[in-house]
């Protein structure tokens, strides 16, 4: 998983629109980027739910939160419908992105091992580097966590 002072990489992925993005769109500001497992499941919605509720004010400090998953755009599509979800959500399909970050890992559930996304969150400064990561991440509470953070440092 990268760290605190690494350099974030930049590889396309694609919005909502079925459009090429990549972190070299968001240079200049502040961003948060944050890898969850699954679209549309409890956690993944609690997490989602924070960060819409708290958006308003991360963006007031001039930050942009983006959610990257493996899921479709479709899916996507649906999943910001369903909840009202208000920044923006990246798909990364074949886990390029999620890979380069260090959140595709081993995870296990009742005895099987398989590779999946962990749930992570980078802040990311306007020169591309890592300012804090988060490998452990309470999803009802993340926004506001991250909120704190960000008005800590700016």
């Amino acid at each position: 998983m990268l760290k605190v002072g690494d350099k974030a990489p930049v590889i396309e992925v694609k919005d909502i629109n079925n459009e090429k993005v990549s972190l070299a769109d968001l240079s200049d500001q502040y961003v948060v980027l944050y890898f969850y497992p699954k679209d549309d499941t409890p956690g993944c919605t609690k997490e989602a739910c924070s960060f819409r509720d708290w958006n308003a004010e991360l963006k007031k400090l001039g930050v942009k939160v983006v959610g990257v998953s493996k899921d479709s755009v479709t899916s996507h599509k649906k999943f910001i419908e369903k909840y009202e979800l208000n920044f923006d959500l990246w798909s990364d399909e074949d886990h390029q992105l999620i890979e380069a970050f260090g959140a595709w890992q081993k995870k296990s559930m009742m005895g099987k091992e398989y590779m999946g996304t962990v749930r992570s969150t980078f802040v990311i400064d306007p020169k591309g580097i890592v300012l804090r990561v988060w490998d452990k991440v309470n999803p009802p509470e993340h926004g506001q966590e991250i909120h704190d953070f960000i008005k800590e440092i700016i």
